[in-house]
């Protein structure tokens, strides 16, 4: 009869090497997205401010509509044209913006019609309604814009901050939604009678598109149905080169040169949204740098357990004499951070059993809330530290006291 084995703890994830990340030219585009309440906007600040400090001209650009990129940096607010960060001392540059859809899109119009029809088309009632708050605008316009920075030869990185939900990746399928919206049957019909020709076109369309649109008009009201027609109309010659230049955005996000980085917290919820980031950027094809698992409790050591530091206490209690109090309190606050780190490992144990090729760095949580350079240079030492010796993804640095971390 042979003795029972130990359980044996999962091979260990491989670290996640962000200071050659951020360092490396050939880095271009860095993907932030995680969950709400995760410090991801606090991670994709401090590796801006860290590229910078190693000579790179970056520009983060922030799709979450909060305004904690700009409290992060320090900065009263930010908007859609980049904002320079003072970085004392830093050999590169660090710009700061935040994506306006409806400026951005009014900005596509201007570059791509005449002033005559760009003025048609920003007059009118439907486009002002999409431009604003329809469905998709904002993905499909944080693609415009990435598309816009990473063409401009003005910055050589770029750091994209999602937004905080699974929408954070709802840009990868702009291209794909532009395209159905602009194949779509409506589309095609509404357009039909100016592509033919006028009333020409009109009489070509015949009875099919005029019984098609007494139905619309009584759906969607007959004045809607003519704002779309007209929207349409007038942004007609424009379709093609908004699909063309989603499409190559898109495939500039799978090819070398851009990194997606997943930030989560040590909490079953944000995990699990871990996962489903890391799921489907697989499927989609999307090069994944790795894990950062945020806002962690690692005890100042591991020699005590929980259980062990709670009997220490209660004999120690129980001996009395003096400094006897604050001896036991002391070993039930590690006996608690023991507890804490020993449940984060187990999620963070699960995680890479279920992805194990995915390499992750773990981070302590922050002082307080970072609102500084000066907080997010102590985050960016601890995303870039060197790892330790242990293969658990934990950088070599100072433990860093334990509250809640903005972001």
């Amino acid at each position: 009869m042979t003795a029972a084995q130990p359980p044996r703890r999962p091979t260990p994830a491989p670290p996640l090497d962000l200071a050659a990340l951020v360092s490396d030219r050939s880095t271009r585009i860095i993907v932030c997205c995680g969950s709400g309440g995760v410090g991801k906007t606090t991670t994709s600040a401090a590796l801006a401010l860290a590229a910078a400090e190693a000579g790179r001209e970056v520009v983060v650009l922030t799709i979450d509509p909060a305004r904690r990129l700009a409290q992060s940096l320090g900065l009263v607010e930010l908007d859609n044209e980049p904002r320079l960060v003072e970085t004392p001392g830093a050999p590169g540059e660090l710009h700061a913006m935040m994506l306006d859809m409806k400026r951005t899109f009014d900005d596509v119009v201007s570059a791509h019609s005449t002033p005559e029809r760009a003025q048609v088309i920003f007059e009118n009632p439907f486009y002002q309604a999409l431009s604003s708050s329809f469905a998709g605008t904002q993905e499909y316009m944080a693609m415009e814009k990435l598309g816009q920075l990473r063409a401009s030869d003005r910055w050589d990185l770029v750091i994209v901050d999602t937004p905080p939900s699974r929408s954070a990746l709802d840009f990868l399928d702009a291209p794909n939604r532009m395209s159905r919206f602009l194949d779509g049957t409506m589309i095609r019909l509404l357009t039909a009678p100016a592509r033919a020709g006028g009333r020409a076109g009109v009489r070509f369309v015949g009875a099919g598109f005029l019984l098609f649109s007494r139905i619309i008009s009584k759906i969607l009201g007959g004045q809607l149905l003519n704002d779309i027609s007209a929207f349409v109309s007038a942004l007609d010659t424009m379709f093609g080169g908004f699909r063309e230049r989603a499409n190559a955005t898109y495939e500039l996000l799978r090819q070398p040169g851009t990194s997606f980085v997943v930030v989560a917290a040590p909490e079953p919820d944000a995990l699990r949204e871990a996962s489903y980031f890391v799921d489907r950027l697989s499927t989609e094809g999307m090069p994944l740098a790795g894990l950062v698992l945020n806002r962690t409790h690692p005890p100042a050591t591991t020699a005590l357990s929980a259980t062990r530091a709670e009997g220490a206490a209660e004999a120690v209690t129980e001996a009395g004499g003096p400094g006897s109090k604050l001896a036991a309190g002391a070993l039930r606050v590690h006996a608690d951070r023991m507890t804490v780190a020993t449940r984060e490992q187990r999620l963070a144990d699960r995680f890479t059993s279920a992805h194990p090729e995915v390499p992750v760095r773990t981070v302590p949580a922050a002082a307080g809330d970072v609102h500084d350079l000066d907080g997010l240079r102590v985050m960016g030492e601890a995303l870039l530290a060197a790892e330790d010796d242990t293969g658990t993804g934990t950088p070599r640095s100072r433990v860093l006291p334990v509250r809640s971390q903005a972001g």
